[in-house]
């Protein structure tokens, strides 16, 4: 009876950090998930960068895992290169053994504060706060798990069977390694599993060698989780995820016979026994990123080989399954991520175009008409899967958003018109007959394709969270965007009263440019309309009564 009621008090206490982890991460992405997607994708330019973004998101969002898919994503959609991915992920694994060593200072007396804080904040009216509420909550809740855990392993000190189980693992490390890495497997955290032998190591019945051995383990299985949920997924992510399983279990064969000469060393050094597994769960990865991160280019190449490109035809959907039409809210999640992916297709093509203004670089145009094709085309597939739900099997509710998702694919559709037959030629004119703009106008056309991209991001985000805050943000971009047309048309027209031979000679090119950018950006704006429409913030007529 009392071995059950102790391996009840352990399940909870893990089934406890667990949902605290989740809760940061929920929490995290809900007050800074637009911020933080765009910041990691924006900040791999250099490797040192691509490491601290990596370490960061990580230390954020309390789980490798979601970094690792998030980084995956960009990567599928070109925004991150390969090698800098295999770098993002380096510095993932180092804010999760980052993570470790914090919660075991021995701060888990700070959990009611935390929680309270937590509770407070997520009360207030603002989504943003809610979200750092929810964290806080969540921060409070694993500090918590840690007393929990602390207290389930005391009576294990004197278990004769549990002593017996470890001296197996002991003598077996191989065995013990399989067993750790399954611990992370199934709680899909490698956090997890180190916290689970920080307790067990505090009862004092695990030796420097076992400890060692089950964190590697941990490492390995904690990097399994990404690479089962990117088997879906394109080939680009599978590199991915895949590439950092093989990092860290190469990592792993090399230290896995040197564990007794690393527990001596740990053992040698100034370091509280009670802490030595986040002690070797953070040296190892150290380590790890620093052996790993010279071969981050040769990683990419090996994965280009392991997983080559699948044949499949782009233009078919992927989520539209017909079986899911009797049960509309599936359907239109269905839809939802559909349209997500023209989405993401439409930023393909901005990206290829700004690129190719930047460089006057024909070969990033080349790809945009046959990903127009694709918009157009899987477009029409949502429209066609949701005219099938019909309207009688619809509630209100799922009606209206049926009706958000049909406008936003039809809105990305006019956009994939607009860059193809209009900022396609433009920009190929420029690159094929070495125009160039004023400095000014160059800077302030290319300020403005940024900006549209970054309204893209985020106006993606709007549409999957519906968050009335970022809708409100985007109308305000709107005007910002009215502003930047009109005082860059003002300028171009005062250089061609100045007589500058660079803004004559491109004089109908800047201005065709602003116009488009201006038409795609009220295209993507739209999106905000629904969610303020229903919050009756938004009037019919832009006109002043003058009554």
């Amino acid at each position: 009876m009392e071995s059950t009621v102790v391996m009840i008090n352990l399940f909870g206490a893990v089934g406890l950090l667990l949902f605290g982890l989740a809760q940061v991460k929920d929490g995290v992405s809900r007050a800074f998930g637009a911020r933080l997607r765009t910041g990691l994708a924006t900040g791999t330019r250099s490797s040192l960068r691509s490491f601290i973004s990596g370490f960061f998101a990580t230390v954020a969002l309390q789980s490798s895992t979601a970094t690792a898919l998030m980084v995956a994503s960009f990567v599928e959609r070109e925004l991150v290169k390969p090698r800098m991915a295999q770098i993002v992920l380096l510095g993932a694994n180092v804010g999760t053994a980052v993570t470790a060593w914090i919660v075991a200072t021995g701060i888990e007396w700070l959990s009611p504060l935390v929680i309270l804080a937590g509770i407070v904040l997520y009360r207030s009216g603002s989504t943003g706060r809610q979200g750092g509420g929810a964290a806080l909550i969540g921060i409070g809740l694993m500090l918590l798990s840690l007393h929990l855990l602390s207290a389930a392993t005391e009576p294990m000190r004197q278990s004769p069977a549990l002593a017996a189980f470890i001296g197996l693992l002991d003598n077996a490390w191989p065995v013990a390694l399989s067993f750790s890495a399954g611990i992370a497997f199934i709680s899909s955290s490698s956090l997890a599993a180190v916290v689970l032998i920080l307790s067990l190591a505090s009862t004092g019945i695990l030796s420097a060698d076992l400890i060692i051995i089950l964190v590697l383990g941990a490492n390995l299985g904690g990097a399994i989780p990404p690479v089962v949920a990117s088997l879906s997924g394109s080939a680009s992510a599978k590199r991915v995820t895949l590439g950092n399983l093989i990092v860290r279990a190469v990592g792993c064969l090399i230290a896995l016979p040197l564990a007794g000469y690393g527990a001596e060393l740990l053992e040698m050094l100034p370091l509280t026994p009670a802490k030595l597994p986040v002690d070797a769960h953070l040296g190892f990865n150290l380590m790890l990123a620093a052996f790993a991160w010279p071969f981050s280019r040769l990683l990419s190449r090996l994965m280009l080989r392991l997983v080559p490109e699948e044949a499949h035809a782009d233009n078919a959907p992927k989520y539209l399954d017909s079986r899911e039409l009797a049960t509309p809210v599936v359907a239109l999640a269905n839809a939802t991520r559909e349209t997500l992916g023209v989405g993401d297709l439409i930023e393909r093509m901005l990206m290829r175009a700004s690129d190719a203004f930047e460089r006057n670089d024909l070969s990033k145009l080349q790809e945009i008409p046959s990903l127009e094709k694709r918009v157009d085309s899987l477009q029409q597939e949502v429209k066609i899967y949701l005219s099938k739900l019909g309207r009688d099997s619809l509630s209100e509710e799922n009606g209206r958003r049926s009706i958000v998702i049909i406008d936003y694919a039809i809105n990305l559709e006019h956009i994939g018109d607009i860059i193809e037959r209009g900022l396609l030629s433009q920009v190929a004119k420029k690159a094929s007959l070495g125009l160039k703009f004023s400095e000014d106008g160059y800077e302030e056309l290319k300020k403005l394709f940024h900006l549209t991209i970054d309204n893209l991001r985020i106006a993606q985000t709007i549409f999957v969270t519906r968050d009335f805050n970022l809708a409100r943000q985007m109308m305000e971009v709107k005007v910002e965007v009215r502003r930047l047309e009109k005082q860059s048309s003002e300028r171009h027209l005062e250089r061609l009263r100045d007589g500058r031979a660079d803004s004559l000679q491109t004089s109908s090119l800047h201005l065709d440019m602003l116009r488009d950018l201006k038409r795609i950006n009220a295209h993507i704006i739209s999106v905000a309309h629904p969610i303020l429409n229903e919050s009756g913030l938004l009037i019919e007529s832009r006109l002043k009564d003058v009554a």
